[in-house]
Order: C-alpha cells, then structure tokens, then sequence
C-alpha cells in the first residue's frame, strides 16, 4: 500500500501460516521497497512487533533477507543505547566494524595475575568482548558466564588499582608532623558531660597516630547515627590547634555548618580555641574580618560551607581539613580546601554506614575508623510501623507528646501536592496541623532559602514550633534535643538506610523517644520485611547490610548514596566476590611494582585507560 503523502508510512501486508502483519517504513521509497520485497516472494522478517489500530505492525524491520540467507540471522542480538538520530542498525554496524579490529588485531597484554585467569578458566579480554557482542548462547551473557565475570573483574580491578595508585600518592606526600604533649585534648575531655566511647577513644588514636607521621593523612571517620563523630572531629582539632596548626571543618549546608560552630565552640572553649562560622552570608565587614583572621591565624578553627575554598580566603598554617558528610562533596572540592595548605591531613566523616563491599568501592583511597558504639545514657528508641488508616490515632498522638513539652517531627515525601501522585505532600500536611495545633507547627523543606531554613531550624531547636512539618531535608543538619517523636509518612517509600538517618533525629537527649513508621496498605511482603528489620535493630551497619540484600547496589547507589560509583559490568550485587579479590590485587600490584614498569604493570597501565581510570596514572606521574 504506497503511502499517498511523504509524511504518512508505505505499508507492506505480509503474512505466514500463523496468520497477517503491517510492514511500515516512514519515509520510504516504494521503488526501492518494491525491489525488496517483490509480491508473492518468501522473506525472513525480524524486528519488534506492536499493535497498532488492532492490527500487528513491525516498523522498519531490523533483518529483511531471503530463505537462503537464513545463516545470516543471529539468534541473539546486543542491544545498544540509542540517541535521537541514530537507528539499531546503525549502531550495530558500527560495532560489529570495530569488533572485526578486534577479532583480527593482535589480543592485548594480559593484566591478570595468570594463576587466577587460569584458576577461573577466563577468555582472553578479546575473546571475552566478541562472545559478550556475538553470543551463540543465552548462557554466554549471564552475570555468572566466563565472559562476563572476566569483563566485570576487569572494571573493578581498574577501578580499585586507580584507588591504590591515589593511595600510594596520598601516603607518599610528605606532610608536617603535627607533634603536641595533648594538654588541649586533655582539657576538652575534662570539660565533656560524658566519657569517650572505646570506638571514639580509639577512632582519635588513629587520626592522632596520623597526624603525627610525616605522611599526609587521608581517614574516613565513619559513624553510625549518633555515634559520636562531632566529638572525635573536636579532640581532633584539639590536637591540632596545640600543635600550632588551624582547622578547617567544610559542612555541606549553612545550617550544618553554623551548628557545628555552635557545637565545637562550646566543645573547645575550655582549651581556649577560637572557633568561627564561615558561610556565604558573611558579606563585607564580617568577611574581611573572617579573612582577616584565617590570614593572621587568630582563627583556630573555621567551620564553613563552600564559601572556605573561595579565592581570597588564606590560612596563616592550615594543617588539619575535615569534610563532614563527604558524599556530598566532589573529589575538587576536597583538593581545593586542601590547596589551601602546605598538604594538610585530611579526615573525611559521613554518618551514613554502608555495607564494606560499597566502602571498598568508594573510599578504597582513604584508611577508615569506624564508631560502631553509641555514647552511655542514650536511650533506644521505639520504632512503630502503622498503616496510613492510622492516621487520626497518630495525630492524637502527637498532641499528646506536645503537651507534655516534647517535640515532633513530621516527615512527608513531597514539597507540594501533585495530581499524579498519592504520597503525602509537606505543605498539605503542615495545613492541616496547623488547623489543629495552632501556630506552633513550623514547615521546613528543600524549596526554601538557606536563610528561611536555618530560621526555621533555630526556631525549633530554640522550642518556639512543637511540631516540624518537613521533607528529608532534615535527613541532615537539623538537631534538637528536645525533639522525641519522629513520624515518617510512606515510609515504605524510603530506604532502610534514609529511614534510620531520620530515625536519628531523635533520642538525643535523655527522654525516652520513639518513630513512627505509616505506611500504605498492603505492603510487599519486601516492604514487610524491611519494615520489620528497623523495628528490631538500630545497628545502622547491619541495616546498611540488609537494605542491600533486599534492594541491592542500584537503589543504594541511588539519591542516599549519591557519592558511590557506578559501574557498567559489573553488578555489585552478583559479582561481590571478586570485589575484594581485585582490592587485595590492585594493592598488592601497587605495592610490588609502584610505577607499573613491570611486563604486567604496563598492562595494567593499558587496563586504567581502556576503564578511563586515567586519574589513577595521572597521580602515578604526580607522585
């Protein structure tokens, strides 16, 4: 049926025993169709089938070839990403052009260690491409095949051997020995309402130990919600500042960073510190004055948002950088605080536990402390799952805790209310509480102005709200001790992990404080599940483990974890195993053969490049 205007298709009818078909072509020449599809010859036809107008249709096939042909069909074919202008068939050819280079060039210099290839019966990295692009078999491209397993090796032994390299490098970089007798430790410890945890007294032996070698320090403090980190990051200051270096202490939000001020002032003010926020909203007289102060070095330790890296802003000896909740930070933002000194040590902090299979993956150049213990006196906290039909009982609730002078907060899912969406919305939550409970419910979300936001969270933290509508955004950075009731809407739409950090918003103080969890019914029997893990424990690194196992690295790797990488073969979730294999190989290379000069280091070399690891050479040269 030749189409009677260029912009509508040329329709071919075909059919076999099982019954007809629609071929349509837009654009197409009939004389050219006509040639290759004559009426009444037999063809082999492959591509997709849809219904369109109650009919079967396939548009453009992707094979038109004749009986005897047949051979020509493959019985598996890659899919390839597409981008707008670019057709399957397209893409396929030009694969397929640079598999023949590949099939036909000489195969690459091997970088495994031969024993382990051998061990695993792996295909050479050329043989392993041409089986994964051209399978004879459904087998040869699942995640447990040869083929596949060798490439994901590959990816994650790139991966890890750039890390070891940035870790060869950080180790070598001559830092200052930060030296002192512990005198300004000793007079924070005396002045603290509590004693150090074994984990914080161990954690700041390490970054002590640290500091006082002439090798740069390069640390992950990482803690579980309300494990203390605050206090490590201030003895760590402590010892620092005596040793006659400055801190600076990078937050990711104004919020973060000026309660961290207000935090470590009271912290280190009995050792005589200077202490001083430093953000985008110090303008003019109060800048210079800041600048003034980093520059002279009457500023002992600087606690501050972005605005800290800025040109313009020197430190008179900047010896000690901590970045709090890293994984909000890029690598730049950390190298350019850090070119503010002389290679200062670095200790980076993040109070989300994730399982040791992603930390390898994501923080294999740094030497890590963990704060697996919570300090004495705090209370656990009681964790309720409700369904959503709840709701007024929840809200009686609430009015109950108020009354008694305790705190709430509300977390909802969405800013505002969508038509497409049955998730509860922030402001029309905050509506309707505040028809009950009057004025003092405040509402905080992302939307808002960091002035608005620090506002609000100052109001609470001060008691003027008792109730605190809000999205995630208090996931982080919004402390108040007096709170005692968390209530999570949708919970069932959260991460275990995203759960237990806003968990942790309460059961600061000495109250006895519990969370709510609504959710819609029915849940999953997954939704259960998880649900019932944060009912049972509060051990943010065996909830990490357990949200792994039941969601998997695509959903970790997702909005909580957004600073984890992301990999194209390999699948952390099936391919675990020979993550830590290729940690201990990459490790090992670097250590035996520092320059990658070796027969197999100059393969390894070719491995970084093909995985555009390239940073990994570049901090091999700059070493």
């Amino acid at each position: 049926m030749p189409a009677n205007s260029r912009s509508k298709p040329y329709r071919i009818r075909v059919y076999d025993e099982t019954g007809e078909m629609i071929l349509a072509f837009f654009k197409a020449y009939g004389s050219t169709l006509e040639r290759q599809f004559p009426e009444g010859a037999q063809r082999l036809i492959s591509g997709k089938v849809e219904i369109y107008n109650a009919e079967a249709q396939m548009s453009h096939p992707d094979y038109v070839l004749a009986p005897e042909q047949a051979d020509e069909l493959p019985s598996f074919e890659p899919v390839y990403p597409l981008t707008a202008g670019l057709s399957p068939k397209v893409a396929r050819k030009a694969v397929w052009s640079a598999l023949k280079t590949v099939s036909l060039g000489e195969s690459l210099s091997e970088w495994i260690d031969p024993a382990f290839l051998k061990q695993n019966d792996w295909p050479t990295f050329n043989e392993a491409v041409l089986r994964l692009h051209q399978p004879n078999h459904i087998v040869d491209i699942s995640a447990n095949a040869p083929p596949l397993r060798r490439l994901a090796y590959d990816e994650l032994l790139a991966k890890q051997l750039a890390m070891a390299l940035v870790r060869a490098r950080n180790r070598s970089l001559k830092g200052e020995a930060l030296s002192a007798t512990g005198e300004y430790v000793d007079d924070v410890l005396r002045a603290a309402p509590f004693s150090p945890t074994d984990a914080q007294a161990r954690a700041f032996e390490e970054i002590k130990a640290d500091m006082g070698s002439e090798s740069r320090m390069a640390r992950l403090l990482q803690g579980d919600v309300g494990a203390g980190k605050t206090f490590v990051a201030a003895l760590a200051s402590a010892y620092a500042a005596e040793a006659g270096a400055q801190v600076a202490i990078m937050a990711p939000t104004e919020i973060l960073a000026r309660q961290h001020a207000d935090t470590l002032g009271a912290m280190l003010e009995p050792a005589g510190l200077t202490v001083q926020a430093f953000t985008g909203r110090d303008k003019g007289q109060a800048r210079k004055a800041i600048n003034s102060g980093l520059s002279e070095g009457h500023i002992d330790v600087v606690i501050g948002t972005h605005a800290l890296f800025q040109d313009g802003v020197e430190f008179d000896r900047l010896g000690l950088v901590i970045i709090d909740e890293q994984h909000r930070f890029g690598v730049r933002d950390r190298l350019r605080l850090t070119e503010k000194g002389d290679a200062p040590d670095l200790l980076v902090m993040t109070a989300t536990p994730i399982p040791r299979t992603l930390a390898l993956t994501s923080y294999g150049d740094l030497d890590i402390s963990i704060l697996d213990e919570k300090p004495a006196g705090r209370q656990p906290i009681e964790t309720v799952a409700l369904p959503l039909q709840r709701l007024d009982d929840v809200i009686d609730a609430v009015g109950r805790a108020t009354k008694v002078g305790d705190q709430v907060y509300w977390v909802c899912p969405l800013v505002e209310d969508s038509e497409v969406s049955d998730l509860s919305s922030v402001e029309d939550r905050h509506r309707q509480l505040t028809a009950i409970f009057g004025e003092r419910v405040g509402l905080l979300h992302g939307r808002m102005s960091a002035t608005e936001k620090e506002t609000i969270s100052q109001a609470f933290k001060a008691g003027r709200y008792d109730v605190l509508v809000a999205t995630t955004v208090i996931e982080v950075g919004v402390d108040a001790p007096n709170a005692t009731v968390m209530v999570i809407e949708h919970a069932e739409r959260f991460g275990l992990a995203q759960l237990h950090q806003l968990r942790g918003r309460v059961g600061r103080g000495s109250k006895k404080s519990s969370c709510l969890l609504l959710y819609k019914s029915p849940l999953s029997q997954n939704g259960k599940e998880r649900l019932k893990i944060l009912r049972e424990s509060e051990d943010g690194f065996l909830i990490a483990e357990k949200d792994w196992e039941l969601r998997g690295s695509g959903d970790l790797l997702g909005a909580a974890q957004s600073g984890l990488p992301r990999f194209r073969l390999a699948n952390l979730d099936k391919h675990r195993d020979l993550l830590e294999t290729a940690t201990q190989d990459a490790r090992l290379l670097v250590q035996t053969d520092p320059g990658l000069t070796s027969d197999r280091g100059k393969a390894a070399r070719t491995l970084l490049y093909l995985f555009e690891q390239d940073h990994g050479i570049a901090m091999m040269r700059a070493g």
